[in-house]
């Protein structure tokens, strides 16, 4: 099988009222999601044992053997763009009522959830991605990978929303500021449909 980029679900100009330009977009989905994808299937087309395997099953075999670590980084980073792209929308920032909910109850509210989510997206020092995830004991978690780590390689968490923290995201928009892209996100960007959706 072969992957290919996932189309938006918006215009690359939707977001540009919300902090996110059509710039950062087209380098960031156009360029470098592409860049995965295409060597992502490179590599699958070398070897055998990888074939026709589905992009979740591809993230799974190669986490921790060092022998896949390039289908790893490429198969990770193409689940976590492609989770990323609908993490975001055009009327992103307003959360819905059971979500709010659940947020208030593991969390303290959302104000809680949203530091110590800007926290965890601080702290990932480097590249990487800051998450809200479902714990296998049913309550809401904030997490943080390096690079191309994501929750999927274990199974431990399920993704509920995802923050790419590496610069490629912010730069063109809040050049090194981290800070403010990530607020940014929280509050304008941010798809919590999405994330109540997965939470069902």
């Amino acid at each position: 099988m072969s992957f290919s980029l996932p189309t938006l679900p918006y215009a690359y100009g939707a977001l540009a009222e919300r902090g996110m330009c059509q710039e950062t977009l087209e380098l960031h989905h156009g360029k470098h999601h592409q860049t995965y994808v295409t060597a992502l299937n490179g590599l699958v087309e070398k070897n055998d044992a990888l074939k026709g395997k589905s992009l979740e099953e591809l993230v799974k075999l190669s986490h921790g053997k060092e022998d896949l670590t390039p289908v790893f980084n490429n198969a990770g980073q193409h689940w976590n763009h492609s989770f990323f792209w609908n993490s975001l929308s055009p009327n992103g920032g307003g959360i819905p009522g059971a979500l709010e909910q659940k947020l208030t109850a593991d969390f303290g509210g959302v104000d809680q959830f949203k530091a110590q989510f800007k926290a965890a997206a601080l702290g990932q020092f480097g590249s990487g991605w800051a998450w809200l995830v479902l714990g296998k004991d049913g309550k809401l978690a904030i997490t943080k990978t390096p690079n191309a780590g994501t929750p999927i390689a274990t199974g431990e968490s399920k993704p509920l929303l995802v923050l790419d923290v590496w610069e490629h995201a912010y730069y063109v928009d809040f050049r090194n500021r981290r800070p403010d892209f990530t607020d940014n996100f929280l509050n304008r960007l941010a798809n919590y449909e999405f994330a109540a959706a997965n939470l069902k």
